[in-house]
């Protein structure tokens, strides 16, 4: 099979936020297929949907009834059908998303195959993700059932050989329909240690994160499936190490072409998880990615992303989203688009968007967000505290309507929608995109180089000013071509020296160069040195 996904670059659309045809104030199908040519001008090659199957909603749709239907509010198979035809139309790519690590409890097979779950008459200590027990009374059963995630989120047993083959035989049913790959949801939750142990305070990762069966399993999903389609895949993985990502994405492993790391999003919070702030340090951030960039390197795959529908947004995160927004929009860019691997890029990414700051409680959608500050505040954690934290890490900063336009609701939707828009729509939306120095024009020189630049894809990897809290910096090295990567990750003005080759692309406008670089606040700068003639591009 052709490694295609090696040069392409991913755009996630989450489809509740992206754009409602219909306007009942909720994303669609049709909404997409309106914006088809909007995402053929940017330059991505894949379409990465977040969950569009028929689901009560508990978790904005990871929590399925039905694995072969579309979601009322999304629209019909016909639409997606047409979508996905014309997606392949532009040239471009359709990868769905695959939660098989769970379903609803109002999947059919809850009720009539309850062997596909997991059961104990007594529970043991593991607590949910969403906070509270992993474990749900049924009173049909009289039992537990398991679910890492929402009560109404079972989780699937995949010691069950019938089970497996169920999902293997949807799967293929999705890819004879022509879609082009996966995104596997917490795939490496699907094999527990069937001792089902307590854990530490609770905490039953250990049994669950990379367990026992699951590169058994993974094997077998290849063998049964993934091996007879021209397709990517890419698991969704917390808690994985390099070395777990050598083992599912190893030349000859036949499992997964890719993983999602979840360590470089884990380096702003404290030592009790994600609602513990702390300032990301620039020198943990480049240790961490300095790691997967050699370990990776020549046995293995990365996923580059700094957004997703679960994270915050990455300018409001790492950046500035003030004075700042659009030089520290495109240096993040640079400095993510510049390493190797895929990139993704998660809807409005593209434009800047920022996180929201929502007055009330009452204004926020997910469950997860809500779970927490209810626990929270029932154990006397001051309201403005947990508000604060919310607004920097809650996953609905990503899940804000798509800000399209200066029209009511930024385009979006002309009726209520599911969650607010951001009030900022008016300063940073879609309209702007012409505009030469627009976050979007940058994204599309960099999706554009990628595609012209072999040693993007093929470099190897040298981190530069190791020490240096504000500057990430670093080489990339294939054959006769050198690239070398300055990013400021500051609002100070820093002085670097001069690198070999001329000046590829930057997010100021050219300044002059002469024994020293100058690097303005958040300025990026690249350059090459190399046989191939490439036009400056500039931000």
């Amino acid at each position: 099979m052709t490694e295609w996904w090696k040069q392409a670059v991913v755009y996630q659309i989450y489809p509740r936020s992206f754009m409602d045809a219909n306007g009942d104030g909720i994303g669609d199908l049709r909404g997409i297929i309106s914006k088809l040519d909007y995402l053929a001008e940017l330059g991505v090659d894949v379409l990465w949907l977040s969950p569009v199957y028929d689901s009560p909603n508990d978790d904005n749709g990871y929590d399925i009834r039905d694995y072969q239907k579309i979601m009322q509010e999304f629209g019909t198979m016909e639409d997606f059908d047409q979508l996905l035809t014309e997606i392949h139309q532009r040239g471009m790519r359709l990868v769905m998303d695959l939660v098989v690590n769970h379903t609803s409890d109002e999947h059919a097979w809850f009720t009539e195959h309850p062997d596909y779950y997991i059961w104990k008459d007594e529970p043991n200590n593991w607590r949910s993700f969403f906070s509270g027990s992993a474990w749900e009374y049924d009173e049909v059963r009289q039992q537990y059932y398991l679910h890492l995630f929402s009560k109404k989120q079972p989780d699937l047993n995949w010691e069950n050989e019938a089970l497996r083959k169920e999902v293997y035989g949807m799967m293929r049913w999705w890819l004879d329909k022509g879609v082009d790959g996966f995104r596997m949801d917490v795939i490496n939750m699907i094999s527990k240690n069937q001792a089902f142990p307590d854990g530490v305070a609770g905490d039953g990762t250990p049994h669950f994160l990379n367990g026992p069966r699951v590169h058994e399993f993974l094997q077998e999903m290849n063998r049964q499936v993934l091996v007879d389609y021209d397709i990517v895949t890419v698991g969704e993985m917390p808690g994985a190490t390099t070395d777990d990502a050598k083992l599912y994405t190893g030349e000859g492993r036949k499992e997964l072409n890719m993983i999602f790391t979840f360590e470089h999003m884990n380096l702003d919070q404290g030592p009790s998880g994600k609602w513990d702030l702390q300032p990301l340090r620039l020198t943990d951030l480049k240790e961490n990615l300095e790691k997967w960039q050699v370990a990776l390197f020549e046995d293995g795959w990365n996923s580059l992303y700094w957004n997703n529908h679960d994270q915050p947004r990455i300018v409001s995160r790492f950046g500035n989203d003030g004075q700042y927004r659009k030089e520290s929009a495109k240096m993040l860019a640079t400095c993510l688009h510049f390493l190797q691997g895929t990139p993704y890029i998660y809807q409005g990414e593209e434009l800047g968007m920022t996180n929201v700051a929502f007055s009330s409680i009452d204004d926020y959608r997910d469950i997860e967000t809500l779970n927490m500050y209810n626990e929270k505040r029932a154990q006397g954690v001051p309201h403005e505290q947990l508000m604060h934290a919310i607004r920097m890490k809650s996953r609905d900063n990503a899940r804000t309507p798509m800000q399209w336009d200066t029209s009511e609701n930024a385009g979006f939707t002309i009726g209520e929608p599911w969650i607010s828009v951001n009030p900022n729509y008016r300063e940073i939306h879609a309209e702007k995109r012409h505009e030469p120095d627009s976050v979007f024009s940058y994204y599309r020189r960099l999706i554009a180089l990628r595609k012209e630049l072999a040693v993007m894809t093929e470099g190897d990897f040298e981190l530069l000013h190791r020490e240096d809290e504000e500057i990430f910096a670093y080489m990339r090295k294939k054959m006769d071509e050198t690239v070398t990567v300055y990013c400021n990750f500051s609002e100070t003005s820093r002085e670097l020296p001069v690198p070999t080759g001329r000046v590829l692309i930057g997010n100021y406008p050219p300044g002059e160069i002469q024994d020293v670089v100058l690097l303005r606040p958040y300025e990026a700068l690249c350059f090459y040195d190399g046989i191939r003639e490439i036009e400056r591009l500039d931000g």
